[in-house]
């Protein structure tokens, strides 16, 4: 029996991603869609355009909802990220393609193959040396770099490693070939590595030692997957996540509110001097993970409609309705109630 690919953890799941960061997936969208269709495609999905851009954060669900709605309708598996479409069916023969590999690095070369054969603007190479394995996106041209393709093609490369192991694969090293972005803190809910910019090539490195042997993967669960796309291969198991998104699933399983540095720290095995540079090195802060999670925690209240705003501002830590507006519109750029569902 195979073991069962993990799950996200429920702070992970729960965290928002900001509109910058979805804004280039839309920018490609707009490239396969008419206007009237995109309009369709996001409010289906939950999100709306001012002004032709997205206002609000995202959630890891609504990136699902689009991308299943939109593979379908703009008949374009890679909606628009890439120079010719991705047709339907495409990601069906990668996961049979791959799942026949004999060894992890095996399916590496298997993907490196398969989208060699798809895609103009990019080859996908194999890097194999004594220290381990991975892909570098090298440009046939000098199309602009698609920030979010980069980004979904190496998680896809990630994602389906763990899919055929069983267990979240640790990745070594990330690297893109753009500038770093204002929103850069969104790739460490994404990646389980650091992430750096400014790199020739975009690419992502595995260690030798932590690609062992892939497990039998059968029709069922290659269907499970696939009626999943993308979210089992964007958002896995985080269980060798960064620095940051370990202290943010202790919060959040914990009573965050009165929540300290030092017995974060306590729990993580680490001295509160050590966290704090850590976190450091990632660019964040515990107080700034703190109201991330809050932030997170409020946006997914006000999506369900269930609780009055009042009853948030309480259950996320705000003395009144009025210092939690403030807050929010701190974190966010928008009032409380953007984030509320439309009246029926």
């Amino acid at each position: 029996m195979t073991a069962a690919q993990p799950t996200a953890p429920e702070a992970a799941s729960l965290a928002t991603l900001s509109p910058q960061f979805a804004g280039d997936w839309i920018d490609a969208l707009r490239l396969c869609c008419k206007d009237c269709q995109l309009k369709s495609l996001l409010k289906r999905s939950g999100l709306n355009l001012s002004d032709g851009q997205l206002t609000h954060r995202v959630t890891l669900d609504q990136i699902v909802r689009l991308y299943q709605i939109a593979a379908v309708e703009t008949g374009d598996e890679m909606t628009g990220l890439w120079s010719r479409p991705v047709r339907p069916r495409a990601l069906q023969h990668l996961l049979t393609t791959v799942r026949e590999a004999s060894t992890l690095p095996a399916a590496l070369h298997r993907f490196s193959t398969f989208w060699n054969l798809l895609l103009d603007d990019y080859q996908v190479h194999l890097m194999e040396d004594s220290t381990g394995s991975g892909l570098q996106l090298v440009p046939q041209g000098t199309s602009t770099v698609q920030r979010f393709g980069h980004m979904l093609i190496l998680k896809l490369a990630h994602g389906l490693l763990s899919w055929l192991a069983g267990y979240e694969v640790p990745v070594h090293a990330v690297h893109f070939a753009f500038d770093r972005p204002g929103f850069a803190q969104d790739y460490a809910v994404i990646f389980p590595a650091p992430v750096s910019f400014g790199a020739p090539c975009s690419s992502i490195s595995f260690e030798a030692g932590s690609l062992g042997l892939p497990g039998r993967r059968s029709n069922a669960e290659l269907n499970t997957f696939l009626a999943r796309a993308p979210r089992d291969w964007i958002f896995t198991g985080f269980r060798e996540h960064t620095q940051s998104l370990k202290v943010r699933e202790f919060l959040y399983r914990s009573s965050w509110e009165n929540c300290h540095l030092a017995e974060t720290a306590q729990a993580l095995s680490v001295t509160p001097r050590t966290l704090m540079r850590r976190l450091d090195a990632e660019e964040t802060s515990f107080q700034a993970i703190k109201d991330g999670l809050r932030r997170d925690l409020a946006i997914r209240d006000l999506q369900s409609g269930l609780k009055s705003i009042e009853e948030i501002s309480q259950d996320t830590g705000f003395s009144s309705a009025a210092n939690f507006h403030r807050a929010f519109r701190r974190w966010t750029g928008a009032p409380p109630s953007a984030y509320k569902p439309p009246a029926a």
